[in-house]
């Protein structure tokens, strides 16, 4: 919405709250108010209501009617003030939004037809129907500077040093004041001489100290447990996410492979033509 409209937006709050009473069910083409002799319908009243902010459109209908239908009036009757031609800026305006409006509701027309369960749970098989389990685990560390920092934790830990303790004590990382736990991961989340080290130790097991790039490490494997794969509906909002980027690519590729479509080359038509506005200021 262009920010000179939220002018408009005012009528809606400030209005009156009174429903008009329609003699029959009201359709789209039903009057609820003239300009000029110019109607002003149902249906004009509805697509205002669809181009509000969610927070104006989530208020009740007795706030909203009739605040839209007095915001339509001062509209049509400032529109006909306009004397003479209609300016160009306003013409491309309305041909561009005309243009955007009809290319969206093909695109949901289409993305409603092909976004079925079907699809989503053909995705799901796709992806996850040979996933073998993995293992993941649940471990916890002390971080420090030097490799003689780290045997020294490592003795305290072997002699019954509380290690959850000695890591909010000692460790330098984020996760020393909590007691070093790095909560669950799997294969490929952590830095390759921790995942080394990780992967090869039992429940329970405290590792000798390990160098990364962050510094020294001892660690704890807490435990471990095999990861299934998700159920559907787990990842249902992500696999209808990548099925509509692929049919939205496809369905624009497609919209311009069957159009008979030509270019201006740049020496016509200079990228800097952005740059005078005047040009549809008449």
């Amino acid at each position: 919405m262009l920010k000179r409209n939220k002018f408009w937006l005012s009528a809606v709050l400030v209005a009156g709250l009174a429903l008009p009473a329609f003699a029959e069910e009201p359709t789209a083409d039903t009057v609820v108010a003239t300009v000029n002799g110019e109607k002003i319908t149902v249906g004009h009243v509805l697509a205002v209501k669809a181009s509000l902010p969610e927070q104006y459109q989530a208020l009740p209908d007795d706030v909203l009617f009739t605040g839209l239908v007095e915001q339509l009036i001062q509209q049509v009757a400032l529109s006909q003030s306009l004397k003479g031609e209609v300016p160009l800026r306003i013409k491309l305006t309305a041909e561009n939004e005309l243009n955007a409006q009809r290319a969206g509701y093909v695109m949901d027309q289409k993305l409603r037809a092909a976004i079925t369960d079907e699809a989503i749970q053909a995705a799901y098989d796709e992806r996850y129907a040979n996933m073998e389990p993995e293992t993941e685990y649940n471990a916890s560390h002390i971080l420090v500077e030097t490799e003689d920092e780290a045997k020294a934790i490592k003795k305290q830990l072997d002699e019954g040093a509380d290690f959850a303790e000695l890591a909010k004590e000692k460790s330098t990382g984020p996760s020393g004041p909590n007691g070093g736990s790095l909560g669950w991961f799997g294969k490929g989340m952590m830095v390759k001489p921790f995942e080394d080290a990780v992967v090869t130790m039992k429940a329970g097991e405290i590792s000798d100290p390990v160098q990364t790039q962050f510094g020294w490490h001892v660690l704890i494997l807490n435990e471990t447990r095999m990861k299934d794969a998700p159920p559907l509906e787990e990842v249902k909002g992500e696999l209808e996410a990548e099925i509509q980027q692929k049919l939205v690519e496809q369905i624009m590729a497609d919209a311009t492979k069957g159009a008979e479509i030509t270019r201006a080359d740049e020496e016509t038509v200079p990228a800097s033509v952005l740059s005078h506005p005047e040009l549809i200021d008449n």
